[in-house]
């Protein structure tokens, strides 16, 4: 049995601009399919604009409120509220005020799965837009 506390888990921040605490991940726990982190965004903070190149995300808002962008469509978030981002589906959360919430990866989160050279460069890649 793994069972794994938030409180124990040393903070990082992402290559999209979140600090996350692993909960439930490859580097603490012998995950196959799917990972769990806790992330929070100060308020006036945004993620950076990207997509998963294979993953599946969800995101389940705790404390806080915010605006999801998701493929140019904008939503106001807030607590109970959860979002489904699906793989390349472009995706930032604006933290209107501290936002906490829960992420939920399948496969499991990995740095390399994240793409926003595109938009950096420039680039747009077909049915995606980049702000």
């Amino acid at each position: 049995m793994t069972v794994q506390n938030l409180s124990a888990q040393p903070p990082f921040l992402t290559k999209d601009g979140s600090t996350i605490r692993s909960v439930l991940d490859r580097t603490n726990a012998p995950v196959q399919n799917q990972s769990l982190a806790e992330a929070r965004v100060p308020a006036g903070g945004r993620t950076e604009r990207h997509y998963h190149k294979v993953l599946e995300e969800l995101y389940f808002i705790l404390e806080g409120a915010g605006e999801i962008e998701l493929d140019g469509e904008r939503r106001m978030v807030g607590p109970g509220d959860a979002i489904l981002i699906p793989p390349g589906a472009w995706h930032t959360i604006m933290a209107t005020e501290p936002l906490r919430f829960l992420g939920c990866c399948a496969p499991p989160y990995a740095h390399e799965d994240i793409d926003d050279a595109l938009c950096n460069t420039g680039i747009r890649p077909k049915s995606r837009t980049c702000l």
